[in-house]
């Protein structure tokens, strides 16, 4: 940390192991489980968990179940759960489900979003209108996601001003948030400087969030960057659940357990319980029979059949 920076105190986390990180599973992860999933989510706190996406269920077969899924979790007074939705017909069905808010998904790239999305950015910010419409009539929160914000599979470098651009444009039709993505993993802490003063120049650092994929293991280092430049929110998935099908390579999201045994030991709150992230992990590893990627994870559990808990505290880490 650079000398004299200040850190905020406080950091919401948003779990998106749910959607992000289940949408790419190669197995099918039956409804009930996926409603315990979440449920145990619920009760490790967080504000914010991204539940499931009603987008067609052809093209994501995985979250097809995503009006059963709503229907069957208990949800928790302190927690909002949000779904994504691509168009007019997926908004119907979110509101139907009585979600509390919605997600909306384009690229700064146009590659990506051709082969993503099956349109341009122009395309996708003109089906997300009515979306946008709607949500302001049901008096629900919505958020917009940029994804390839720090590099394209396809395009290669992606210029700071195409961010900039797709940011505005979706804070022109009214969304309340902006994740801005780097979907391919290869985004270092002098890059995330960058785009959070060209974005900052223009919008509220407290309409900003990030989310970062490990794929060159910078995810971490990346948050820290973001942290010092003033950024509060952060995306991640319970054990590094994820992936992005339209990024070859890219690994999973950067996992939740890891970045909160970060920032508790900065001293940073979240009002996350890790412990009770770790068990909500291990047991979508048992559904799975693979282990997570997170490294914390795996020390976690290390501990706990020692008999003993990993924890971290401010200034000190100790198990």
């Amino acid at each position: 940390m650079k000398k004299g920076t200040r850190i905020s105190n406080g950091v919401t986390v948003v779990e998106v192991g749910p959607r992000d990180g289940l949408q790419n599973e190669a197995g099918v992860v039956s409804t009930s489980d996926k409603i315990h999933f979440i449920d145990l989510l619920t009760a490790a706190g967080f504000k914010t968990i991204e539940a499931t996406s009603f987008v067609s269920p052809k093209a994501i077969p995985q979250l097809g179940d995503a009006a059963e899924v709503m229907a069957g979790i208990t949800r928790g007074p302190g927690t909002s759960y949000a779904v994504l939705v691509p168009n007019r017909r997926g908004m119907e069905r979110a509101l139907a489900a009585q979600v509390d808010e919605v997600a909306v998904f384009t690229g700064a790239s146009e590659s990506f979003v051709a082969h993503n999305i099956n349109t341009t950015i122009e395309g996708s910010i003109a089906n997300f209108r009515p979306v946008l419409e709607m949500a302001r009539a049901a008096g629900i929160r919505v958020r917009g996601y940029v994804s390839t914000a720090f590099g394209c599979p396809y395009e290669g470098v992606v210029p700071e001003s195409a961010v900039h651009s797709v940011a505005l444009k979706l804070l022109e039709l009214g969304v309340d948030e902006l994740s801005i993505g780097d979907t391919i993993g290869i985004a270092t802490p002098n890059q995330v400087t960058g785009i959070i003063s060209r974005l900052g120049a223009d919008i509220p650092l407290s309409r900003l969030a990030m989310h970062f994929h490990d794929t060159h293991g910078t995810a971490l280092a990346n948050v820290l960057a973001a942290l010092e430049a003033g950024v509060t929110i952060f995306d991640s998935s319970a054990g590094g659940l994820g992936g992005c099908p339209y990024a070859p390579g890219a690994s999973g999201n950067l996992a939740t357990e890891d970045l909160l045994y970060m920032l508790h030991g900065m001293g940073v709150e979240t009002g996350i319980d890790l412990d009770a992230v770790v068990t909500a992990s291990d047991f979508l590893a048992t559904v799975r029979g693979k282990s997570p990627d997170s490294r914390c994870y795996a020390a976690a559990m290390s501990a706990r059949r020692s008999g003993i808990k990993l924890e971290a505290s401010a200034g000190e880490s100790k198990v």
